[in-house]
């Protein structure tokens, strides 16, 4: 395990107030979102719609790094060159999501695991010979009665360790990611305290399989109140309660921590995140940064729409929305800019 290149990967995912793109959807809810929009559910048009990603100019600018799937990884853009290359040429990252989903998970109705365990140390090493520098796994874990349950938490936890293990022992950073859905009505004081307990278990669980914090990276979900909750608090309020839970449960030596948007809108994702940065940012011991995928994407794509006359105006609208969440890392965003 080269630790020192962990480490540097790790800082460069997070720096200069900039964020990752994740855009790793599974086919299956790529199709969703193309079949809402009229867009043809194929390979080619999957593969069109990564080429306009990673081909928007100016996005570095923004973007440290970019989360692919396995289909897109080796995939090409017109001309030949493997997107992979194209991501790097222009500055980025390039990274994998290398779990395989999540699934029911047995005993525990209601609740999730997430699987891809099995084969994991040799896919690890095919994506780092081909130019990932890291990887993203993640967990699910559901507010409901009764649930979440120790059971189902600590399975997810340990899967993320493992993971997390064999990542740093093939030189690619771990992106870990316990995501605590914003399904169904619970409290903002309810999120906080299942989320303090998810991060807890995760990291002692890192801490057993001896994970490296320095080069790893956070991928959490905000604390919110789920969305048919009656009381939603204000960003002040949820920038507030989510880095009074980070502060509880998150180590110090972890270089950065890159919320995932979970289902919030473009804008409020970024007004969230700006006020974290605007309250904390000098004195956070992690740089609080992005790793979002629809509050990123879907004005692009609702703009793209599968037509390739449409490119450009979707490619200006995906690099407002990666501008929009990088002045956000430097408290710097405002909702005027929504116009501009």
């Amino acid at each position: 395990m080269n630790t020192q290149m962990l480490m540097e990967t790790a800082k460069a995912m997070v720096a200069n107030d900039k964020g990752l793109l994740a855009m790793d959807e599974s086919n299956p809810t790529c199709n969703k979102r193309f079949a809402a929009l009229g867009i043809p559910q194929t390979e080619e048009a999957r593969r069109a719609y990564r080429e306009l990603i990673v081909t928007t100019p100016g996005l570095a600018e923004s973007i440290n790094g970019a989360i692919l799937c396995d289909e897109t990884i080796w995939q090409c853009q017109d001309d030949g060159t493997p997107f992979i290359k194209v991501l790097i040429n222009a500055g980025i990252i390039p990274g994998i999501k290398v779990d395989l989903g999540v699934k029911d998970m047995a005993g525990h109705p209601g609740e999730k695991i997430t699987e891809g365990l099995d084969g994991l140390r040799e896919r690890l090493k095919k994506y780092a010979h081909i130019g990932a520098r890291f990887a993203k796994w993640r967990a699910v874990i559901t507010i409901g009665t009764g649930i979440p349950s120790r059971g189902c938490i600590e399975a997810n936890a340990n899967a993320l360790a493992r993971y997390a293990a064999l990542c740093q022992k093939v030189g690619l950073v771990p992106i870990v990611e316990p995501e605590v859905l914003m399904d169904g009505g619970h409290t903002m004081e309810q999120c906080f305290e299942v989320t303090e307990r998810v991060l807890r278990t995760v990291f002692n669980q890192l801490y057993n399989q001896r994970v490296m914090p320095e080069g790893m990276i956070l991928k959490p979900n905000m604390v919110l109140p789920g969305l048919t909750c009656p009381k939603q608090e204000t960003v002040e309020e949820v920038a507030d309660a989510t880095v009074k839970c980070l502060l509880r449960a998150v180590p110090a030596a972890v270089p950065g921590i890159t919320f995932l948007s979970g289902g919030q809108s473009g804008e409020l994702a970024s007004a969230r995140l700006n006020a974290m940065n605007v309250r904390f940012k000098s004195r956070s011991p992690w740089a609080l940064a992005f790793s979002f995928a629809r509050a990123i994407q879907q004005p692009a794509l609702a703009i793209w729409k599968g037509e390739a006359m449409n490119v450009t105006a979707a490619q200006q609208a995906l690099c407002h929305r990666a501008r929009c969440n990088a002045a956000a890392c430097r408290g710097e965003y405002e909702a005027a800019m929504e116009g501009v």
